[in-house]
């Protein structure tokens, strides 16, 4: 059995993440892809063109992932999540990517990936936390001191863990992360990698 036809039977012939029936590909995801059907997805070719880069990113269309996110499928997961990530400027993809869940071993694929990525990248922006420890996003930070707010009525007290938190892209001095429920924005020199 061909990896296609592994993953167009898994897939139910549609694309695991959109959910549309034409012009499918296999997409490999990397960076220790072997062409198995575990570490590939069954995609449209509107969704494997956003993901490799050679095609526009369409905010509006990555909404498919409200569903697909929740796939039980690693490979599914990983790309998702990276997805999400990518696509952290929007407050619903920041709000997906807060709620979900993926096991350890997942996480790291899907954060190798990321950071190959980046690696390549000579203009990347580096977020350091306190101690110089790189930050990536989907890490969890503990805060090194007790920050008022601006703009809401609580402080968020020294201690506390700030989960999955998403890196500004271009401001290095900067991280969000959800705090009593409301996202903020921290400067990273008051935050410690966990």
């Amino acid at each position: 059995m061909t990896t296609e036809t592994e993953l167009r039977e898994r897939a139910d012939n549609k694309c695991e993440l959109s959910g549309a029936t034409e012009d499918l590909v296999v997409l490999e995801v990397g960076p220790d892809s072997d062409g198995s059907a575990d570490k590939s997805i069954l995609v449209s070719a509107t969704c494997a063109g956003q993901i490799e880069g050679s095609a526009e990113l369409d905010a509006n269309h990555w909404h498919c992932l409200n569903e697909s996110a929740w796939s039980q499928v690693p490979a599914v997961q990983v790309t998702a999540w990276r997805m999400l990530n990518r696509l952290s400027g929007e407050t619903w993809a920041r709000d997906l990517l807060d709620m979900l869940y993926l096991d350890d071993e997942t996480l790291a694929w899907a954060k190798a990936g990321t950071t190959e990525a980046s690696a390549g990248d000579t203009d990347a922006v580096v977020h350091k936390d306190t101690h110089g420890a790189i930050l990536a996003a989907g890490d969890t930070v503990t805060l090194i001191k007790d920050l008022k707010v601006k703009g809401a009525n609580f402080t968020a007290k020294r201690g506390t863990a700030v989960r999955n938190i998403a890196l500004v892209p271009d401001n290095p001095e900067q991280i969000e992360g959800r705090v009593n429920d409301q996202r903020i924005v921290i400067l990273t020199e008051f935050v410690k990698k966990s």
